[in-house]
Order: C-alpha cells, then sequence, then structure tokens
C-alpha cells in the first residue's frame, strides 16, 4: 500500500513539472519520455489517471474562479470582444500590408535575379580577362624565345621557354593555345639546339683558322724561354743540368707569366662551346652532344694532317705550318678539358694526340727520302724538337716523337758519314784562306804527299789549331817558311772530323733524350771514316813505287794515331753525363798502328829493291888477272843512296825507323853481296877477285862507320868474316871448331866451305898453270 502511495505521487510530480514547461518543445521533450517510462513498467494507466485528475483539478479552480468574479469575467469577455474586433481590423490591415509586402518583394527577387545574372556575366568577363592576359603572357614570353634566338641568347631563350613551359603554361593548359605551344616546345628546344650547334661550328671553324698562329705563337713562347734558359746558364752554371720543362727551369721562369690563349695577339674565348655544353646538359643531350663534338674535333684533325708536304725547299716547306697546326689544335684540346672536364676526357685527347702524332710522323716518314743535306735534316730536327719541348710543357706524352728523332739521328748520322766520306761539300774558312782543297774524296787522291810548306806564322798557327800536333820546337824558335812533317791532307782530315764532330753534338741541341746513341753512333761513325775511308786509302796508295810517298805515307799514319788517341780523349770529356762511364776506344787507332808496319814493310820492300837493282849492277871478275883500285860502281851508288835517303826522303821519319831501315837495308845489302859469289854461275874465284870484293867490302865498311851506330856495324860482320876467310893463309882452321868459333863465328856453316872450295881450288890451279909456264 505505501507503494502505491509513493507511485501515485511521483506521477504526480512528473505532471506538474510537463504542465509547468516553459515552451511546447520542453513540454514534449518531458511528456515523451513519460511515457515511455511508464509503458516499460506497464504504469500507463496510472500516468493517465495522474494527467485526468490534474485536468479535473484546474476545471475545478477555473469554475471556481469564475463563479467568484463572474462580474469582472463579463466584462472582461466584452474587452476581449473588443479587443477581437479591433484584432480583425488589424489582421486585415496585416493582410493588406503583407499582400503589399509580397509585391514589393517579387520586384526585389527580380532585381536580384538580374544582378546575380550581371554579377555571373561580370565574373565571366573577368575571368575571361584573366585568361586573356595569361594568353598574352605566354604568347610574349613565346615571341621572347624566339627574339632572345635571334639575339644569340640561347642559354636565356631555354630559360624562358623553361619558365614558359613549367609555369605560364600551367595557368593556361585549359585553353587551346597551351596545346599550341606545348606541341612546339620540342621544336623549339630543337631550334635553340640547331642554333648553339650553328655558333659552335662557327666557333671551331675560327679555331680551326687560328691553331697555326696559336701553335706559332706558342712556339715563339718556348723559344723565348730557351733564351731566358740559356741566359739563367750563363750566369748560374750548375743550371745547366736542368733541361727546358724540368722543375727547375719552370720555377725559374714564373716572373714570365704569359697566357697563350689570352694576350695581346691571340683571344681565345670558349664562351660558344660552354654555353652549347650547358645548353645540351640541360636539354639532357650531354652525351649525345660529347659524340657529336669528338667527332667534329676527329674530322678537324683529319683535315689538319696534309696527304703530303715537302722537306727540301726551308722556304716553302710546310713542315712548320704541320708542327704548328697540330701544336694550336693540341692546346684547344688541353684548355678545354681543363675548363670543362666533363666535355673531354684525358682518354679522349691522348688517343687524339696519339692519332696525330702517329700521322704527323707517316708524313714526314715519306717525305724523308727526298732529304740528303745534313743541314736541312738538323733545321727539320730542330722543328721538330721545338715541337716537341713545346707540348710537353702542355703535359703531352713525347715518347713517340723522341723515338722518332733516334730516327731522324739515324738518317742524319748517314748522311754526314756519306758527306764525309764521298761527296764532303764543307768548306772551312781556315783552309780557304790556306788555298786547300776542301774535297774529302780527293784530299787522299789529290795530296802530293811531301811535307806541308808554310809560309808564315799566320798559316803555322792555322795548321796547328786544326790539327792535333804538338811541335818539337816553340813557335818562336821558327823560322819561316818551314815545313810540318805531315802532309797537307792531314790538317784537311782534321778539319773534316772537328767539323763532323761538330756536326754530330748539333743534333743533341735543344732536345735530344739519347745522348748515349750520339756518343755510339758518332764512336763508330769516326772509326768507319777513319779506318775505311783514310787508314785504307793510305794504304792502298803504298802500292806506289815512290819511296817518297811511302814516307810520307808512313808519317801520316803516326800522326793520324796520335790524333786518334787525342780523339779519344775529346769523346770521353764530350760524353753525357747519362752515358756510361769508362775509356772510349778507337778501332782507327789499332787500324794505324797496325797500318804503320804495313808502311814500314812497303819500305823496306823498296830499298831493298833498289839495293837489288843495284848490286844486280855489280861486275865482278872473279878470275881477274889485275887488282882493282876503286871500289866498284855499284858499292860507291849504293851508299850515296844510302846516305841519299837517310838524309832526304826519310829525314822525317822517328829515328828509330830511320836506324831500323838502315839496319834492314844493310842487312839486305850484305846478304845480297854474299850471294854474288855463292852464286851457281862462279865456279872459280882467284885472289884478285876476292881483294875486289874486299875493298867494296872495306868501302862499306867505312860507310857505316860514319854513321856512328855500333849497331849497324853488327849487320857488317859476316861479310867481313866471310872476306877474312877467303883471304886466310891456313883455311883449314875454318874445319876448327874452336878457331872458327872464334875468328869466323858469323860465317853461315854452309857457305864457308862452299865459298873455300871455290877459291882453294882456282888457288891451286893457279899454281899449276904457273908451273906449266915456267917449264915452258
Amino acid at each position: 500500500m505505501p507503494a502505491l502511495i509513493e507511485s501515485r505521487s511521483e506521477h504526480n510530480q512528473a505532471v506538474h513539472q510537463i504542465i509547468l514547461s516553459p515552451s511546447e518543445n520542453e513540454y514534449f521533450d518531458q511528456l515523451i519520455p513519460a511515457i515511455k517510462d511508464t509503458n516499460k513498467d506497464s504504469r500507463g494507466y496510472q500516468l493517465i489517471q495522474a494527467l485526468s485528475r490534474y485536468s479535473d483539478d484546474r476545471e475545478a479552480e477555473i469554475e471556481k474562479l469564475c463563479n467568484t468574479n463572474h462580474h469582472e469575467f463579463t466584462a472582461s469577455v466584452n474587452q476581449l470582444l473588443q479587443v477581437r474586433e479591433g484584432t480583425v481590423h488589424l489582421t486585415s490591415e496585416i493582410l493588406g500590408l503583407n499582400q503589399s509586402i509580397q509585391h514589393s518583394t517579387e520586384k526585389l527577387a527580380e532585381h536580384k535575379k538580374a544582378l546575380v545574372v550581371c554579377r555571373g556575366v561580370r565574373q565571366n568577363i573577368d575571368e575571361g580577362d584573366e585568361a586573356l592576359k595569361d594568353c598574352l603572357e605566354v604568347l610574349r614570353l613565346a615571341n621572347q624565345v624566339h627574339g632572345l634566338l635571334g639575339k644569340k641568347s640561347h642559354y636565356a631563350a631555354l630559360r624562358a621557354l623553361d619558365e614558359l613551359q613549367t609555369v605560364h603554361l600551367r595557368d593556361v593548359s585549359q585553353y587551346k593555345i597551351a596545346e599550341m605551344i606545348q606541341r612546339s616546345v620540342p621544336a623549339t628546344k630543337k631550334m635553340i639546339a640547331e642554333a648553339v650547334m650553328n655558333d659552335l661550328n662557327t666557333w671551331l671553324y675560327r679555331i680551326r683558322e687560328i691553331s697555326q698562329f696559336l701553335g706559332e705563337f706558342a712556339f715563339y713562347n718556348v723559344e723565348q724561354r730557351r733564351s731566358r734558359q740559356k741566359e739563367r746558364v750563363e750566369h748560374y752554371g750548375y743550371l745547366s743540368n736542368f733541361k727546358l720543362n724540368s722543375a727547375i727551369e719552370l720555377v725559374s721562369d714564373e716572373t714570365f707569366e704569359f697566357d697563350i690563349l689570352d694576350n695581346e695577339d691571340i683571344q681565345v674565348e670558349f664562351t660558344p662551346l660552354f654555353e652549347c655544353l650547358h645548353i645540351h646538359n640541360a636539354l639532357g643531350q650531354r652525351e649525345k652532344f660529347r659524340a657529336e663534338y669528338a667527332a667534329t674535333r676527329k674530322q678537324q684533325k683529319e683535315l689538319l694532317i696534309p696527304a703530303a708536304i715537302t722537306l727540301i725547299d726551308s722556304e716553302d716547306s710546310n713542315l712548320s705550318e704541320l708542327l704548328e697546326g697540330i701544336a694550336g689544335f693540341a692546346i684547344i684540346e688541353k684548355a678545354t678539358i681543363k675548363k670543362s672536364p666533363e666535355l673531354r676526357t684525358t682518354t679522349d685527347i691522348d688517343e687524339l694526340w696519339d692519332s696525330m702524332c702517329q700521322s704527323a710522323i707517316m708524313v714526314i716518314s715519306r717525305a724523308l727520302h727526298e732529304v740528303d743535306n745534313a743541314e736541312l735534316l738538323l733545321k727539320i730536327k730542330g722543328v721538330i724538337a721545338l715541337f716537341i719541348q713545346t707540348m710537353d710543357s702542355w703535359g703531352y706524352s713525347v715518347s713517340t716523337l723522341d723515338a722518332f728523332l733516334l730516327v731522324l739521328f739515324e738518317k742524319y748520322a748517314e748522311l754526314l758519314k756519306r758527306r764525309f766520306s764521298d761527296d764532303f761539300q764543307e768548306v772551312c774558312h781556315d783552309v780557304a784562306i790556306l788555298g786547300l782543297s776542301t774535297d774529302f774524296r780527293e784530299i787522299v787522291s789529290t795530296d802530293d804527299y811531301m811535307p806541308m810548306p808554310i809560309n808564315n806564322s799566320d798559316e803555322y798557327d792555322k795548321v796547328v789549331n786544326v790539327s792535333w800536333y804538338s811541335p818539337e820546337k816553340p813557335r818562336d824558335d821558327l823560322r819561316f817558311p818551314c815545313v810540318l812533317p805531315f802532309s797537307q791532307m792531314y790538317p784537311l782530315c782534321c778539319i773534316d772530323i772537328r767539323n763532323f764532330l761538330n756536326q754530330f753534338y748539333f743534333f743533341s741541341d735543344d732536345h735530344f733524350q739519347h745522348p748515349q746513341v750520339i756518343d755510339d753512333t758518332l764512336k763508330l761513325a769516326l772509326d768507319e771514316l777513319l779506318s775505311e775511308k783514310v787508314c785504307r786509302s793510305l794504304v792502298e796508295r803504298l802500292s806506289s813505287q815512290y819511296l817518297g810517298q811511302i814516307v810520307q805515307i808512313l808519317i801520316n799514319l803516326e800522326h793520324f794515331e796520335i790524333a786518334c788517341k787525342e780523339l779519344e780523349q775529346l769523346l770521353v770529356a764530350a760524353r753525357s753525363s747519362s752515358s756510361t762511364n769508362g775509356s772510349v776506344v778507337l778501332r782507327a787507332s789499332e787500324e794505324f798502328r797496325s797500318n804503320k808496319k804495313t808502311a814500314e814493310k812497303r819500305i823496306f820492300e823498296l830499298v831493298n829493291s833498289k839495293i837489288d837493282d843495284l848490286i844486280e849492277t855489280a861486275e865482278y871478275d872473279w878470275m881477274a888477272h889485275t887488282l882493282e883500285k876503286e871500289p866498284s860502281n855499284y858499292m860507291q851508288t849504293l851508299t850515296q843512296y844510302l846516305s841519299n835517303i837517310m838524309n832526304t826522303v826519310l829525314l822525317g821519319l822517328p829515328t828509330e825507323i830511320k836506324e831500323l831501315v838502315y839496319f834492314l837495308a844493310l842487312s839486305h845489302a850484305v846478304s845480297e853481296i854474299l850471294s854474288l859469289p855463292l852464286s851457281p854461275d862462279v865456279k872459280r874465284i882467284n885472289p884478285n877477285g876476292v881483294a875486289a870484293l874486299a875493298k867494296d867490302v872495306q868501302f862499306l865498311t867505312s860507310f857505316v862507320d860514319s854513321l856512328g851506330d855500333p849497331v849497324l856495324q853488327q849487320n857488317l860482320e859476316e861479310l867481313q868474316q866471310t872476306i877474312a876467310l877467303m883471304q886466310a893463309e891456313n883455311s883449314d882452321e875454318y874445319y876448327d871448331m874452336a878457331t872458327r868459333n872464334k875468328k869466323y863465328g858469323r860465317v853461315d856453316a854452309m857457305n864457308g866451305p862452299l865459298l873455300l872450295e871455290k877459291y882453294t881450288y882456282m888457288y891451286f890451279n893457279a899454281i899449276e898453270g904457273l908451273t906449266n909456264d915456267g917449264a915452258d
């Protein structure tokens, strides 16, 4: 029961709260949840009862109020009716006003609609104006691109085109014009690439045109560096150990900085190349551009190398033009890789350089067969050496060119040997003053082979200065005119040899990396010239029958041997520091020494031949009936001949050789004189014949004694002892060994008995003949 009372109280409170809701919305907000709650708990009838009670209570209150205040209520109803009437009137006015406002609103709506349409049109106009401005800007930029192309501003044109494509075309992408311009962009880029390539080709053509001048200027710069280096070497001798392009030389020459590519005479501008490279990089065509540029430079390289050149006429020779062009071309390539490493690689340039070197060497080699003059070849080498030093200063490898210099040197050496041996044309000033021949082939053949006459001191000084000759007397003790021991061929050959040496070492001037080759080749060449040309020519003339010529040849051989020794010392002194140490031995020195023996033998042959001729004229009457009072004519002529040749023809020979000639001549004479009585034709010899022979031997002995040489006197002992044996009273003592060794030790053991037999036989026959005459 208490629970029912409590539930009814709750419904009453809820209904009270619902009725007191200030607004209709809150009324329903509270009523609906209350209905839901009572439905859940099956207490809906209670809520209805509560609402019914509340309604009944309110009606009761109203009825109570009405019953209490009836008159007031009636008055209020009348008043309310009046208010209602006024309200109706106001409602009519409001409805009229509403119609008026509604009519005005319709007009306003129409105006507003028209305004909206106008605003839309204006917006469209504004948008069209903006679009038109954007399109005009796009067209302006497109025209600007072509304008920049016309002004050669290729990179600016490319940037403008890129800006047009990436920025401005996006703003007008919805328009047809954007599509049209977008389609034209590749063509425009191609146009820019072609335009910049045309400018690059023009630049390449200009570079090709100035390449030779650039190379010529580079050569001149290196020559100036050479001159400055020589001046420094003159002041500081130790700098001679440092060649051009060495670190020391480069440091010493730093004060003379010079830009070969940017100076008063030459300005090489690389802007077209850089612009072209930059544009192709921006276009994503760098590799294509590199390939095209490399192909173009290769074509220019091919055009740079001619099919053939001439080296004969130095004025018309295009060797310098060829090397200057190559140098200028290579310098541009080296500058390009320094300024733009991404365009050219070191490998590309090295391959191009090697190709140019090989082509140039082939062209020069084909023309070398025309060169038959050593001076011209030396000039050619000088040009190539200048080219090598120039390119070495730019960091190029010159090993191939250095190897080619060896080929030039071999030809140069052959030309020098040919010129100095077969057809030497160089005229020496000193020799011209002396009025001497300078044709090497005729030096030997036309020599008079007489001691060289000197007319005055000037001639003497010139000959001594050019010859390897140490005078026996001081110059002040000489009286002119005089003669020198050698013939005129010796100083002439000395001049030729000195010129030959100088010509050889001329090749090493400026630049030559193979000094050992020069040293070795020069030694071999000197050996060949001295041995094959000089020595052999002299030896060939030993067949002469003129003793004076043979003697002079021997003297010349002696001096040439001395000259060889001097040359050996000279070669050692001139040898480069890089060459091997040690002495130099010329094979020609031994040739001259050995052929001196040949000349000596030839002298002996001629002297002995003359002695033979004289002794053959001997007319001994071995069975003479009377004694000869004078020496034989042949003996007088023989001694006179020996005396004359020693004081004239053999006078210039060294003393030891003259003594040897005397010794061998006398030995031969003794042998030939002894052969006279030993001849098979001589059957018998009487004392008168022996006495005649003894008188001649005595005359010869006196002549030898007058020479004052005990060694020569020993040559006559065999002849003297043989005469003594034949004139001995007791010839049997010869057969006594002790006596024979003492008195006849030099007599030949076979000849002694043979002569005694002839002399003894004749002696007894002579006694028998005298006995028979007495009997009669």
